[in-house]
C-alpha cells in the first residue's frame, strides 16, 4: 500500500471535484477548492474521521468495498479507479456496474439543445433526456425507473415497432444484443445487468433466438426513420457522443435543416410543451 500516493491522489481528486458535480448544491462561498471531506465521506459511505485519516496518510489499509464507495463518490474513471486500487495494494479487477450519474455539463448541454437528446449507459438505460425526447420517443418520466431501458421498450413492448418500423427495429434488436453481451463481459458482477437479461430472456423469444448467436459488438447505427403518430415521417440522422469516462453515449436526434422532417421535430416541440403545460 502507499499511503502518501494514496493519500495524495485522495486530496487531489476531491479538489477537482465541485458541488454540482455530484448533484450537491453550490452554497456559500468554499474557503478551500472542491468538495469537503465530510461531503466526499458521506457519498462513500463511511465516516469522516475514516476518510480524513486516509486523506492525511495514516489510515488502515482500505477494503475492496470501501475503495469502490471512494471511486464511485469521486466519479472516477475506470483508469482512475485501477490506479486507485493499486495504490491501496489491491488488483482492481472489473468495475462494479456502469455508473448512473451523470455528468452536470452534459445534463447542462441537454437542457439546451433545440434536438431530440438522451442519455444512454451500457445497458441501454436512460439516464437523462429532453422535453423533445420525451415527445419523440416516449415519456419517460412516466415509466418505472427499470422500464426506462431502450432494450425493454424493443423486446418487452410494441411500442419500438409501431415508431421505427418492423424492419429496421430487427436490426436494432440485433446489434443493441451484441452490445448487450459486450457489456456483460466488462461487467460480470452487475446485478441490474443480469437481471435484465434474464427478464429480456424469460420475456421475449425473438431476444432468446438472438442472445443464442452469441454475438459480441458495440452498436454504432442508432439513425432511423421515425412514424410519429402526430407529425408523421420523421427522417433522422443520429449523432452519437462517447462520455468514454462513464462508459455512456450522448445520442442526438437531428434532421437536415429546412428539411420536412426538421419541421416535424419543431413541430413536436410545440406540441410537446403543450401537452407539458396541459398535464401540469
Amino acid at each position: 500500500m502507499d499511503r502518501d500516493g494514496l493519500a495524495e491522489f485522495l486530496r487531489v481528486r476531491r479538489e477537482a471535484l465541485q458541488p454540482t458535480d455530484v448533484g450537491l448544491p453550490a452554497g456559500l462561498r468554499r474557503r478551500t477548492p472542491g468538495l469537503r471531506r465530510e461531503e466526499v465521506a458521506s457519498l462513500a459511505t463511511m465516516s469522516t474521521d475514516y476518510y480524513t485519516r486516509l486523506e492525511q496518510g495514516r489510515g488502515p489499509r482500505p477494503s475492496r468495498p470501501v475503495l469502490t464507495g471512494l471511486a464511485r463518490a469521486l466519479r472516477l474513471s475506470d483508469d482512475e479507479r485501477d490506479h486507485l486500487f493499486r495504490l491501496a495494494g489491491e488488483q482492481p479487477g472489473p468495475p462494479p456496474g456502469p455508473p448512473a450519474d451523470v455528468r452536470s455539463g452534459v445534463l447542462r448541454m441537454l437542457a439546451r439543445l433545440d434536438v431530440p437528446g438522451l442519455v444512454l449507459d451500457a445497458k441501454y438505460d436512460v439516464l437523462a433526456w429532453n422535453p423533445l425526447a420525451a415527445a419523440l420517443i416516449t415519456d419517460f418520466s412516466a415509466l418505472p425507473p427499470r422500464e426506462r431501458n431502450l432494450l425493454r421498450l424493443r423486446f418487452l413492448t410494441d411500442r419500438q415497432a409501431r415508431l421505427f418500423g418492423e424492419e429496421e427495429t430487427r436490426e436494432f434488436a440485433r446489434e443493441v444484443a451484441a452490445d448487450l453481451r459486450a457489456a456483460t463481459s466488462k461487467y460480470p458482477d452487475d446485478p441490474e445487468i443480469a437481471r435484465l437479461v434474464r427478464d429480456l430472456l424469460d420475456g421475449s423469444p425473438e431476444f432468446a433466438e438472438i442472445w443464442a448467436r452469441h454475438e459480441v459488438g458495440r452498436q454504432q447505427s442508432l439513425c432511423q426513420t421515425i412514424f410519429h403518430p402526430q407529425v408523421g415521417r420523421i427522417d433522422v440522422i443520429c449523432e452519437v457522443l462517447v462520455v468514454p469516462e462513464r462508459d455512456q453515449r450522448v445520442v442526438l436526434y437531428t434532421a437536415e435543416p429546412g428539411s420536412g422532417s426538421d419541421h416535424a421535430i419543431r413541430l413536436l416541440d410545440v406540441i410537446g410543451m403543450q401537452e407539458l403545460t396541459g398535464r401540469s
